[in-house]
């Protein structure tokens, strides 16, 4: 079968990963990257010598025979970059979260269809081999009806990225769009056989007093139909980075651990252990699991999407959902109060 071409917009940390799981992948095939420092683009440049290099994405977007555009860059760009990706006839794979206000991710998900072409969001953790057996025993209906989830994180404080972005709350959006986004859609997908959640209620607080809108704290109550609902907690006043997913149900109970020095580590600590009763049992997982292995899988996906062979892991309106809930998380926080969806 013959690979599908690639275009990358954005080389920064996490964008060197997706340069090199595109290139690993043998579906796919890396054949630009836009890079716009001129520090970055020799980096990619000795990393990738048969890659071409371009400083502006609307080069690469000239390229007549790129199949699909993965846009890796600062969430206040994402919709910008995104929605050129798509007017120009390209597939798109685009970094959570999907964009930093609902009516672009709106417009995202109409201009895709408007195009007839795949809107992946990088939801990476629906492909893990550790956090997907979850969902595959929930489905399978190991714990009975799910009832309560805590997703739990644990780690250092967020690194600033290129030029302090993270740190500039009008370029990040708020906090919670930034890493707890995917722990809402981990709720959200584990608890898909109720439905979609109905309302939230959010606390947070900084170590920092001059600067309350970057959240080293932040916990939230998402509840479900028929009176399920999830925790969902971070903290970025800690070290290394661990993360733990606890759900119970009328059956049974699944708990899953994750750790690692930092969150991008090749070389993690995990496990999950279910219990139905006095039945205690470790589950088996066989292939590593992290941030670094998922998007190995997330590029294989959306190649096999495109060649019509897989569905996606996560759509357009999975993104879609996924700052909704965040968006309105931050407005429980703002409001002190319950918020619905």
């Amino acid at each position: 079968m013959k690979k599908v071409r690639f275009g990358l917009i954005g080389y920064g940390a996490w964008g060197k990963h997706h340069a090199r799981a595109i290139s690993e992948c043998g579906e796919a095939e890396l054949a630009v990257i836009a890079a716009r420092s001129p520090a970055a683009q020799s980096e990619a440049r000795a990393s990738h010598p048969t890659v071409q290099i371009v400083s502006d994405y609307r080069e690469l977007l000239a390229h007549p025979d790129l199949e699909v555009v993965d846009v890796v860059l600062p969430t206040d760009l994402h919709y910008e970059a995104g929605s050129a990706v798509l007017r120009a006839g390209k597939h798109l794979l685009l970094e959570k979260p999907m964009a930093a206000n609902l009516a672009h991710c709106d417009e995202l998900i109409k201009l895709a269809g408007e195009q007839r072409r795949l809107l992946a969001i990088g939801h990476e953790f629906r492909l893990s081999s550790l956090w997907g057996k979850v969902k595959e025993m929930i489905e399978a209906g190991a714990i009975g009806e799910p009832q309560y989830a805590l997703i739990e994180l644990w780690r250092n404080p967020y690194r600033q990225g290129a030029g302090g972005w993270r740190y500039d709350i009008a370029r990040v959006g708020n906090w919670i769009l930034e890493e707890p986004i995917h722990f809402f859609d981990l709720a959200r997908w584990y608890f898909s056989s109720l439905g979609n959640p109905q309302s939230v209620y959010a606390r947070a607080n900084a170590r920092r007093p001059e600067h309350p809108e970057l959240q080293d704290n932040f916990s939230a109550i998402v509840n479900f139909p028929r009176g399920a609902y999830a925790v969902i907690s971070q903290t970025l006043g800690a070290f290394e980075h661990h993360q733990v997913a606890k759900i119970t149900g009328t059956r049974g109970s699944l708990w899953a651990t994750w750790s690692g020095a930092f969150d991008r580590t090749f070389h993690p600590a995990f496990s999950l252990r279910y219990s139905e009763g006095e039945n205690l049992k470790e589950i088996p997982i066989t292939r590593l699991t992290g941030e670094v292995y998922e998007l190995a899988e997330q590029i294989q996906v959306v190649s096999r999407a495109v060649r019509g062979g897989s569905a996606l892991a996560a759509t357009g309106q999975d993104g879609q959902w996924s700052v909704r809930m965040c968006l309105k998380a931050q407005e429980s926080v703002d409001r002190g109060c319950v918020v619905g969806f």
